[in-house]
């Protein structure tokens, strides 16, 4: 039932083609996606999600931060025939991480293997040291997939806006921000942003109108309610990372992936 719940809710706000329902079906169903990948679609609802995107396969996406590429292979290849899509990765330097280095060098295996990716633009994003990650005014859809609390935890409050500000340059007028992220309550105090990995709503939907966006529309598609965001390793605590390891593990796999808020940002056109 709370599937479904979630679906009419997309289903409210989102019109698309058949054409586009079947373009997207069938880059989800695709054999080169992985079992544990189809694993996450439970909670991650990525027909759902970019559905209520409006993510169309002749538009020119840019994907911020895909990490091991779980949504690349969804938006690869929906884009590759009659659009383009940007990787546009964790930006990678001589004092980089050993995980950042070694995670884009996998992705560029990824690319260079797999002809889905034939025209994957590979680019690279950081709040602070990367942000003309594409061309000006070129892009219908920037997409982010649990990042904002990495900006935040890393380049505080001026880091996010500074994302955001990125975002808004490069889409065209009319373009969406797609934003999905783990939600904490507004009841909470602000401090559980600094660690916990989890964001309020009211905190993201703010940096995005100070760099000019208009919130469009809002979806409990990626909610869920048994999560209530209050964790000792914060969201890690949770499956697919279990921090905690053994202890409690049933309880966590119980209440499963986090609590997300998605949000859909319009840049407004010019009058």
């Amino acid at each position: 039932m709370k599937r479904l719940l979630k679906f009419a809710v997309v289903a409210s706000l989102v019109t698309c083609s058949p054409v586009f329902a079947d373009a997207l079906q069938d880059a989800i169903q695709a054999e080169s996606r992985s079992s544990a990948e189809r694993t996450r679609d439970e909670y991650r609802h990525p027909q759902q999600t970019l559905r209520f995107f409006d993510v169309q396969p002749d538009m020119t996406v840019a994907e911020i931060a895909p990490g091991g590429g779980w949504y690349s292979n969804i938006l690869a290849p929906l884009l590759k025939d009659k659009g383009q899509y940007y990787a546009a990765h964790n930006y990678v330097d001589d004092k980089s991480s050993d995980y950042y280095r070694n995670g884009l060098a996998k992705f560029k295996e990824k690319v260079a293997a797999d002809a889905n990716f034939s025209k994957t633009k590979i680019t690279a994003f950081h709040p602070t040291k990367a942000l003309d990650f594409a061309p000006a005014g070129s892009l219908d859809r920037v997409l982010t997939f649990r990042n904002v609390h990495n900006w935040f935890m890393g380049d505080g409050q001026q880091g996010v806006e500074s994302a955001f500000a990125s975002f808004f340059k490069a889409l065209k007028p009319g373009g969406v921000l797609g934003v999905v992220e783990h939600s904490l309550p507004e009841s909470y105090d602000n401090a559980f942003q600094q660690k916990s990995g989890y964001m309020k709503p009211s905190f993201v939907i703010a940096a995005a109108k100070k760099a000019g966006f208009e919130l469009q529309a809002s979806s409990e598609v990626n909610a869920n309610p048994l999560d209530n965001s209050d964790h000792e390793k914060g969201v890690w605590t949770l499956p697919p990372s279990l921090s905690l390891g053994e202890q409690d593990q049933a309880k966590y796999l119980a209440i499963g992936e986090s609590n997300r808020m998605t949000l859909k940002f319009i840049k407004p056109t010019t009058k």
